[in-house]
């Protein structure tokens, strides 16, 4: 009888199961278990979606050569330098390029390279010897253009950084030749502020993104130098881990550093940023797919669980704080509305409640519309707050939706007659029940 009953029960089972909803992934615990440090942005906005150790700042590898990239394009943005400038080498970067250990193309001692193709290997292949050429041709040295990568990364607001060299190599690597500190030292920055740095760049140079997709190229093509540069983020279209989306941009790799990754993908004209850092499997080792599943679960939840919404209208009235009393006015109170709504990007089931902060108990006429006479916070009452990149709050002033009118003098000389008579019966009323 058992096992008849349990032979008629497995497919009513089997189909229960097959039809339990998908879980939505818990933002708070699990998108990236095993992973140093991650943020996820709303590339539009600057809101953060989702953070982990963020704050903490750790070997960034190869993702410096996105402050590379960015001080170029401003230069050829500025009509400093033009894509076809030309380079010639120096020993030390001959030297470093022959590495074959490291990410390179080959270069040659007598060699002179056009900017734009030295740009490609950077920014595709991650070469690191044609970083170093760009910083020479940009600044006349590394350690020139090791300052303007201070300068710049200061001006976007970050504080929380070393740099050592332009590439983002271990200094052991660059045979003796680094521009600053000492050969053990590798580039350090959060992974807020990485994603600082992400969403300038692309505000600032979105055409990044033409190269950053180039899934590969050959660098020298129809030379005896040609190479096949194929692109590290195994994100891309065509790749093994290809995700819809995804046109940049970049990785980064060294033994400090681990597996890392800044990636950003566009749907439905909505674009995100994910940098995930020293990323590692379980066990602690790392894969190909190390960085990229991780972002993965970000970008799914980017997508899938968050939107934008609307979660204070312009002109709202905040219960409880609906008026505020006018002394000396026509009318004795005065209606007050937020001056603007509040609209950002969050998880689908976010609440948020107002907290109200008036300057004042009450106001003097004359009061014109308009008038700013506190403000509204937002708080978010279920699951986690981030905010934003650039500490923007969830706030909004308060103000007056009409104008109250002063009284004239004979109105106020009435109403004081009134208040004061009003304050001789009230003392005579406590006095008279006092006696009785």
């Amino acid at each position: 009888m058992k096992r008849a009953l349990i032979i008629l029960l497995m497919p009513m089972l089997l189909f229960s199961a097959i039809m339990q909803p998908t879980q939505h992934v818990n933002a708070a615990t699990n998108l990236t278990p095993n992973v140093g440090a991650a943020i996820l942005i709303d590339a539009e906005t600057g809101k953060i979606l989702y953070e982990q150790n963020a704050d903490e700042i750790v070997g960034i590898a190869s993702i410096t050569k996105l402050l590379a990239e960015y001080i170029l394009l401003d230069e050829i943005a500025a009509g400093k330098l033009k894509w076809e400038d030309t380079y010639n080498m120096t020993p030390n970067t001959y030297l470093l390029s022959q590495n074959r250990l490291l990410s390179n193309v080959p270069l040659r001692e007598d060699g002179t390279y056009e900017l734009w193709e030295l740009y490609e290997a950077m920014a595709i292949y991650s070469a690191n010897a044609a970083t170093v050429a760009i910083a020479e041709r940009v600044a006349g040295s590394e350690k020139a253009f090791l300052e303007l990568m201070n300068k710049k990364i200061e001006s976007l607001g970050v504080k929380d950084y070393q740099f050592v060299n332009v590439t983002g190599l271990n200094n052991e690597y660059l045979n003796g030749n680094h521009p600053a500190g000492n050969e053990k030292d590798e580039n350090m920055m959060s992974a807020k502020s990485v994603a600082i740095l992400t969403y300038h760049l692309l505000k600032s140079h979105p055409e990044v993104l033409e190269t950053a997709s180039v899934l590969e190229k050959t660098f020298r093509e129809g030379t005896s130098d040609a190479i096949l540069m194929r692109n590290w983020n195994l994100m891309l279209p065509g790749s093994i881990y290809a995700y819809e989306g995804v046109d940049g941009l970049k990785t980064g790799t060294t033994d400090f550093a681990g597996h890392s990754f800044v990636g950003t993908a566009e749907r439905n004209g909505r674009r995100v940023i994910a940098v995930v850092l020293n990323a590692k499997e379980e066990d602690g080792s790392v894969e190909d797919q190390t960085r990229f599943v991780p972002t993965k679960n970000l970008f799914d939840f980017a997508f899938n669980q968050t939107a934008q919404k609307e979660i204070l209208k312009a002109g709202a009235t905040i219960e409880g704080s609906e008026f505020m009393p006018v002394v000396n006015g026509k009318q004795e109170q005065v209606k007050i509305a937020t001056a603007e709504g509040i609209s950002l990007v969050t998880t689908e089931d976010a609440v948020y409640e107002p907290v109200v902060t008036l300057n004042a108990e009450r106001l003097d006429a004359t009061v014109k519309e308009g008038t700013v006479v506190g403000h509204v916070v937002m708080q978010r009452v279920n699951g986690e707050e981030y905010g934003y990149l650039e500490d923007k709050p969830l706030k909004v002033d308060l103000v007056t939706t009409e104008s109250v009118e002063r009284l004239g003098w004979a109105a106020l000389f009435l109403a004081g007659v009134g208040s004061f008579y009003s304050e001789i019966w009230a003392g005579f009323k406590e006095f008279a029940t006092k006696l009785f």
